[in-house]
């Protein structure tokens, strides 16, 4: 048994290729269900290392309770239960302008909060993206729990709540556009949600709010910015480019974008479900090309996206001057330092399962022995940094293989147990098409097709 795993009935170390996949995203499940703080519910940013909750960590945790509830890992009523005790404390948290003592402000949660009291961690921002990932997990529940029963009834109201307080109007600063967050101390963050990202979840929540919605021309506002991200990309199809990958991923995780367009993507013959098939096979490319001359790039390792790291240093490898960077967003071209995140790959699972399975496949079976421990993947991992002199930030240097993490990161672990699942079944998607105000953003953003008729 790899150090560290739990001996579970199912989970093994050595999965066969046809159960691997199967094992990644219970495993990944289990980060959420067991690492969550046992009175708050609230969800880790990362573990082992002592971390404060993630508000975005939370959206992607209530979603993963439903998966796990689909699959027989909880019950229906461990999902409600849970489910319940966070939506009552966002649905209650301390809201104000002050720096200290509260977990939000106009609707909004700030990026971390402390676990014990849930109120915000240090100097960290009130984060627009953030909560609407949060919202995204607020809004699955909502869908999820149906039934005519008092509490799921009561989840779903607490849903509505805290989805209406929400004062998207108020955060523009700069209009059209959504400003990226704000700080009680110097006000609004100088930068807006203007360009392609995965910004898309937030415009669709912030155009479909009962109480507080964005005109539905921001949209369109929006939309005549991405040409300046179309293009080719290391020889593939022209598609919206963003460099690391959960950019084209994390929107996906809750709407369903098959089929279904807006003027803009129709204009180029696809669909946002396309463009990040396309940005997948670019990603691969990329590592085919290799231009940094990294160790194990290739078709049977790539991807890159925001992850930990070994640290901020430079050191000579092989008479090659390299500079490492930790925590970071990487993608191609884009801090790229060797470092290979799995969830790059898994989140991007149904959009190329034909690329995407092999390689993680060939991934495990390669480095699992080092890689691959209680909750899945570790978050990251470089194997050109293999010199044991070198003074690592996180992680650690295992013979064989070069510089792990030693952590799992919530908004990493999130897409993999999500995708895997919209891979398999169309489980989430299929749950948010249910949702009124997801079909209001996209109908209001000038959607049309597909599952909108």
């Amino acid at each position: 048994m790899i150090a560290g795993c739990t001996a579970r009935s199912g989970l093994t170390t050595n999965a066969a290729p046809a159960d691997l996949f199967s094992d990644i995203q219970e495993r990944a499940f289990r980060f959420f269900w067991e690492t969550a703080d046992p009175d708050t519910g609230l969800a880790m940013d990362r573990w082992p290392t002592p971390s404060f909750a993630s508000i975005a960590a939370v959206g992607f945790a209530l979603t993963a309770y439903g998966v796990g509830e689909k699959h027989g890992w909880i019950t229906r009523t461990q999902n409600r239960d849970r489910t319940l005790a966070l939506l009552e404390f966002f649905a209650n948290a301390s809201q104000g302008d002050g720096a200290t003592g509260f977990s939000g402000y106009k609707g909004f949660f700030y990026h971390f909060l402390g676990v014990t009291k849930g109120q915000r961690f240090a100097r960290c921002e009130l984060s627009t993206i953030d909560t609407a990932l949060l919202l995204g997990g607020v809004l699955f529940a909502q869908s999820w729990f149906d039934r005519a029963d008092p509490v799921e009834a009561r989840i779903r109201d607490l849903a509505e709540r805290i989805y209406r307080a929400v004062e998207w109007d108020w955060i523009v600063p700069r209009p059209p556009f959504v400003a990226m967050g704000w700080h009680p101390e110097t006000g609004f963050i100088p930068h807006d949600w203007e360009i392609y990202n995965e910004g898309m979840i937030l415009y669709v929540l912030a155009l479909a709010s009962p109480t507080h919605p964005l005109p539905s021309e921001t949209w369109g506002a929006l939309t005549a910015r991405f040409d300046r991200s179309w293009g080719n990309a290391h020889g593939g199809e022209p598609h919206l480019q963003f460099a690391p990958m959960f950019g084209h991923q994390y929107s996906h995780v809750w709407i369903d974008f098959r089929g279904i367009r807006d003027p803009y993507i129709a204009s180029k013959g696809i669909d946002y479900f396309e463009n990040s098939r396309r940005a997948t096979y670019a990603q691969r490319a990329y590592a085919n090309e290799n231009p940094g001359g990294w160790a194990a790039y290739g078709d049977d390792c790539w991807g890159l996206t925001a992850c930990d790291g070994p640290g901020d240093f430079n050191v000579t490898i092989d008479g090659r001057s390299r500079d490492f960077f930790s925590y970071s967003a990487r993608g191609p071209g884009e801090r790229d330092d060797g470092t290979i995140a799995p969830t790059a790959a898994l989140g991007s699972i149904a959009f190329a399962p034909e690329i995407v399975e092999p390689m993680i496949a060939k991934v495990h079976a390669r480095y699992g022995a080092g890689i691959y421990e209680k909750y899945g993947f570790l978050d990251s991992f470089n194997p050109t940094l293999t010199r044991a002199d070198t003074e690592l930030k996180h992680g650690r240097i295992v013979p064989g293989i070069g510089w792990v993490d030693k952590d799992y990161l919530g908004i990493d672990q999130g897409p993999i147990v999500a995708m895997i699942e919209n891979r398999r079944s169309g489980m989430i998607w299929e749950v948010m098409r249910r949702n009124p105000h997801i079909r209001r953003g996209l109908e209001r953003a000038g959607f049309t097709g597909g599952w909108l008729k």
